[in-house]
């Protein structure tokens, strides 16, 4: 909501990817929100190392691994359903036929968005640490840097 201004709020690269197959972005302009989405994130995971290392170290740098006891293909299923959520939530909520029809929407459209995070990441934590947000999770793989996080980086 804070940088809808800017770039239409464009903060998750699975999102990016979703307008951009939707047609609702150019190629380019996805592609340029995907970096600065990632290189943000890298920057963010940097900034919390150097001025809270000591919550960086006991929370793993904040980045996803597959918890013990869960098979990759259920950690791939909660990641899959989960960015799933969020991506038709954020279709819905900006619909333009939708605030169209419902002047107050727009406005509003965050609510949903957000609940459906939160949600998300109630279903997921325990899995997977939730990585619905590639750059996030891509920020704290690449500054982390141990195998763990990127062994299981993929999913």
């Amino acid at each position: 909501y804070c940088t809808a201004g800017i770039s239409g709020g464009h903060i998750n690269p699975a999102v990016t990817f979703g307008l951009l197959l939707a047609r609702k972005v150019s190629l380019v302009r996805a592609i340029l929100y995907m970096v600065a989405q990632c290189l943000g994130a890298i920057c963010g995971v940097g900034f919390v190392k150097a001025f809270q290392s000591s919550y960086y170290v006991r929370y793993g740098g904040g980045a996803n691994s597959l918890a013990d006891g869960y098979s990759t293909g259920t950690g791939l299923a909660a990641e899959i359903i989960g960015t799933f959520v969020l991506v038709y939530t954020v279709f819905s909520a900006t619909d333009p036929k939708r605030s169209a029809r419902d002047s107050h929407v727009p406005v509003l459209a965050p609510l949903p968005i957000g609940f459906a995070v939160f949600m998300v990441h109630l279903a997921t934590i325990p899995i997977t640490g939730t990585g619905i947000n590639p750059a996030r999770s891509f920020g704290a793989a690449v500054i982390f840097n141990e195998s763990k996080p990127w062994d299981d980086h993929w999913i």
